[in-house]
């Protein structure tokens, strides 16, 4: 569809809302990866439109500057223009906080319900790279409104702080879905046991799994890292998780 603008506490956030229906679909929040809200993105966006959902994709870097501002300047299809951009987004990320995180995710729960895009009732979000961790974060924060919460080639979901992502597993009531990319030093074998330990723990089902081969960033076919196979395993698990907890 387009752009709108969610209203946080910190001022407006851009956000790409896309939606197949003409009634009010189930909603879903994409959580962008840390290369920025780009046309990536939106096709992502619209993919997940078509199974019948209304998805809304906030540009979680609103702080920073416009979603133009901040578009990918070198080609990221290209180990160099990829490393360039994630060099300037490094900062960005650093600055996006647990505080500043938790008001935003509490503003995109609320804009997205406030659609008329969107039918009353549960919502999933799901996100990519770093987006998985604020995914986790919303599942926690809002334990009656989030039946599924998704990340794929998630890094920094578990740390060793007290503001873990992953200890937000602990208050969530979602199912939860896991693709890892494989040899992540940011997401460890021994890190994903720990998320599926977490699960357990909280009485959700989850489902997690390393993807053989696949890289970092495996389902931006936008960048140097896209591997088709990883990319297309995640949509069909995604789409598959959706239909069984949040039907269209």
């Amino acid at each position: 569809m387009g752009y709108i603008s969610v209203e946080t506490a910190d001022g407006p956030a851009e956000a790409y809302l896309a939606s197949a229906r003409e009634e009010a679909a189930p909603g879903v929040i994409l959580y962008m990866d840390a290369l920025g809200l780009r046309p990536q993105i939106a096709e992502m966006c619209e993919r997940i439109a078509g199974w019948g959902y209304a998805v809304l994709a906030p540009n979680v870097f609103h702080r920073e500057g416009s979603v133009a501002e901040l578009a990918p300047r070198a080609d990221m299809r290209t180990p160099e223009g990829r490393d360039e951009v994630i060099a300037a987004a490094k900062p960005r990320i650093g600055r996006l906080d647990t505080d500043r995180a938790e008001r935003d995710v509490d503003a995109y729960v609320r804009g997205l319900r406030s659609l008329a895009e969107v039918r009353d009732g549960r919502v999933a979000t799901v996100g990519f790279c770093m987006g998985a961790r604020l995914a986790l974060r919303t599942a926690g924060r809002h334990p009656d409104s989030v039946a599924l919460a998704a990340g794929f080639h998630g890094g920094g979901l578990v740390t060793g702080d007290s503001d873990s992502p992953h200890l937000a597993i602990a208050s969530a009531r979602a199912a939860l879905l896991f693709g890892h990319a494989d040899n992540d030093p940011g997401m460890t074998p021994e890190n994903a046991a720990t998320l599926d330990a977490a699960a357990r723990d909280a009485g959700l089902q989850s489902s997690s799994a390393i993807y053989p081969d696949a890289p970092h960033g495996y389902t931006m076919a936008d960048t140097v890292m896209y591997q088709e196979q990883g990319a297309e395993r995640a949509f069909a698990e995604l789409r598959e998780a959706l239909g069984r907890h949040l039907p269209a």
